[in-house]
């Protein structure tokens, strides 16, 4: 069977009863932005638009699990196993449905697989370029107090990311943490020709707003 727009919005709405409660940074409507950011990406890249869509809006259904679980389940995983059982009852082809779970799988920026296929590195384009610009600083904060931890500053900042360790969901996060150790390398990430045209302008609006923040935090500003 081939994907229509039924299928389409039957998948959209199963998956978003997997964002209830969701936290803001992850919610329903980050799925959103990334969908649509996908679509337009996609269209300049040429790709599969039907599969391009239902990836996105399947990509996190399996993230409130990992943030339940702190970090101990890995969502890109678990998403793939969920997609695999919400795509079933609709008889795609089988390359399709492949194509759509390795889209999940090789999204995460924190996993060891690789985006192959040009939809695979599409959505992984479009899902890092959520976490930067001016909504990916309002979602770092976010993160960081829904992680529990100090939400500004630490001081230790530099001296934490040199030890090239991941501090998510401890106590030892922060915003700028956050900022030093992922979100300043997301723009070299870019797979596509029109993701890092994009990364370029979001990443540097962002690391303007670090600068000013932590000569703020500092009494400088």
């Amino acid at each position: 069977m081939k994907i229509n727009d039924k299928i389409i919005n039957e998948v959209k709405e199963k998956s978003k009863e997997f964002f209830i409660g969701a936290s803001g940074c992850h919610d329903w409507s980050h799925v959103e932005r990334v969908c649509s950011l996908a679509i337009n990406i996609a269209k300049k890249e040429k790709a599969d638009l039907s599969v391009i869509r239902l990836a996105a809006y399947l990509h996190d259904v399996g993230r409130k699990e990992e943030m339940e679980t702190r970090g101990k389940i890995c969502h890109a995983e678990k998403g793939v196993e969920l997609a695999q059982n919400i795509l079933a009852p609709y008889n795609l082809d089988e390359r399709i449905i492949e194509n759509i779970k390795h889209c999940i799988l090789t999204h995460r920026f924190r996993n060891n697989h690789q985006p192959k296929t040009i939809e695979a590195k599409i959505l992984f384009d479009a899902d890092k370029l959520d976490s930067i610009g001016a909504i990916g600083v309002a979602r770092d904060f976010l993160f960081a107090g829904h992680s529990g931890s100090n939400c500004l500053y630490t001081g230790n900042e530099k001296k934490l990311v040199k030890n090239a360790r991941n501090y998510s969901y401890t106590k030892e996060d922060s915003a700028l943490l956050e900022y030093y150790f992922k979100l300043k390398k997301v723009k070299s990430k870019m797979l596509t020709k029109t993701g890092k045209m994009i990364a370029k302008d979001r990443h540097n609006y962002m690391v303007k707003f670090f600068e000013r923040f932590e000569k703020e935090i500092l009494g400088l500003k």
